[in-house]
């Protein structure tokens, strides 16, 4: 397959296979880095004006790194898995040489610093770094609005804009519509997991410091970590084995006698009913694979609603100092310059007393999952909504809760987890969420490759045809 034939645009290089077809057709002589870069940066160039899921391409510098891998390869030089596979960054990234924003026109690259550990580790890997995607303003938004760099286009649905998830909103966004092979996204409240399941597609949470976070705009030095979008869990278990210390990649695990505790109470409480038709159909497949799922109520859930906007909001203020925000409220995002105010206000004991009650609610859910493999329930409350619907604030703010609302225990939990995508009657996607203890990444991959290649599918793929050629439309 040569270079014109990979640029037709409504073929996804890596759309057929995935990653490991591309490392097997790239070792063979199929293909090579620069080619299939060349494709993917046309598809950029002809789906995103409208996506928007990009705020930096960096063409020039993808195609030199895509040139420099296809020569280490003909040297005899192979770098693993991951080698000359076009990536796409979130804009909390520091990049050397690309000009990071948090999805902000406040000054933040003298918080973020230089490159990191992570980022460097992407190019050991011989990754192929297409550009940095649009994030929620200082990553603090799970509904992937963003009013000030702008919010990407759901590729589901290209007459009416509706949520993209975020805060990793272009990351999910430009794996969904096929403009990179995987993405990288970071995960505080749900940012991985929510635009994983809007989007359609597989986001892995990792457990908070698996990943150093050096050179990443810091949300919450408390609760952030680094996640990966892919198309399915087979890609992110590649993905994940080439860049930690994982002892091998995922293989499927079986279905049959698997023990998974599906959480009743707080979480199931206003869930659309197409997440939750979706979800009771995914539950009754699981089961009768022989998967074994116990009901747990988790009363303990809904003091996310106290403990993360004190966590959150406290840690970001300090991140930007009163003076900077003061100086930049006017001109950012309401809804995120409302959050971040409301922390003015936060006293130091009640800080403190955040952090210790979430302290004390990882110990309970680390004892409680001693004897199941992990907890099942849906990925986000809602489907894609339309982004109108936020437009008012009071909406914005209220919406923005309920969206968050399955996502947020697993972070003050403090454990690992993954989305993966289902068909809902309405046709959009949305996703089913399990969360496992922390540090058991692997463990997990390997429960979402056995869900996904034996019982439940990999889910469809947006049609992105509409999408070409057109600029924004909102």
């Amino acid at each position: 397959m040569n270079a014109s034939q990979l640029s037709t645009l409504h073929d996804d290089p890596l759309g057929t296979g995935g990653l490991s077809a591309y490392a097997r057709r790239l070792r063979a002589g199929e293909i090579t880095a620069e080619a299939v870069t060349r494709a993917y940066l046309a598809r950029i160039e002809t789906f995103d004006p409208k996506l928007g899921a990009f705020q930096h391409v960096a063409a020039d510098r993808a195609l030199r790194q895509a040139q420099a891998v296809d020569a280490l390869l003909a040297a005899g030089v192979d770098l693993g898995p991951l080698m000359g596979v076009p990536v796409a960054v979130k804009d909390l990234f520091a990049i050397t040489g690309l000009a990071v924003t948090a999805g902000s026109h406040m000054p933040v690259e003298d918080i973020i610093g230089a490159e990191g550990p992570f980022v460097r580790a992407l190019k050991r890997a011989g990754c192929v770094i297409l550009g940095l995607t649009k994030t929620v303003e200082c990553a603090f938004g799970a509904a992937g609005i963003n009013t000030v760099r702008g919010t990407p286009w759901n590729p589901w649905d290209a007459t009416v804009q509706r949520l993209p998830g975020g805060s990793s909103s272009g990351s999910a966004v430009a794996v969904a519509a096929g403009l990179c092979a995987f993405a990288i996204g970071t995960d505080t409240g749900g940012s991985v997991r929510v635009p994983a399941a809007l989007c359609g597609i597989f986001g892995l949470k990792t457990t908070v410091g698996l990943w150093p976070t050096e050179g990443v705009f810091p949300l919450s030095t408390t609760l952030d970590s680094i996640g990966l979008l892919t198309r399915d869990a087979a890609d992110a278990a590649i993905a994940f084995d080439a860049l930690s210390t994982a002892a091998g990649e995922a293989a499927a695990a079986p279905m049959q006698g698997f023990r998974l505790a599906r959480l009743r109470g707080y979480v199931e409480q206003d869930v659309d009913p197409t997440v939750a038709e979706a979800f009771e159909t995914a539950i009754c497949r699981l089961r009768a694979a022989g998967v074994v799922i116990e009901d747990l109520e988790l009363a303990e859930a809904a003091e996310r609603e106290r403990i993360v906007p004190v966590v959150l909001g406290t840690e970001v203020l300090a991140t930007l100092g009163r003076d900077r925000f003061q100086a930049h409220r006017a001109t950012m995002d309401p809804v995120v310059a409302a959050r971040i105010a409301a922390a003015l206000d936060v006293s130091a004991d009640e800080y403190v007393s955040a952090l210790r009650r979430m302290q004390a609610l990882q110990e309970m859910a680390r004892a409680r999952l001693s004897g199941v493999d992990g907890w099942i329930l849906p990925s986000c409350a809602v489907p894609a909504l339309p982004v109108e619907r936020f437009a008012a604030f009071e909406d914005g703010v209220q919406l923005a809760k309920r969206v968050t609302r399955c996502s947020q225990p697993g972070n003050i939990f403090g454990l690992c987890g993954f989305s993966l995508p289902l068909t809902a009657p309405s046709a959009l996607p949305v996703g089913l969420q399990v969360l496992c203890a922390p540090g058991l990444e692997a463990r997990a991959l390997s429960v979402a490759r056995g869900m996904q290649e034996t019982v439940l599918g990999r889910g469809d793929r947006p049609d992105t045809a509409a999408f070409a050629g057109g600029g924004r439309d909102g």
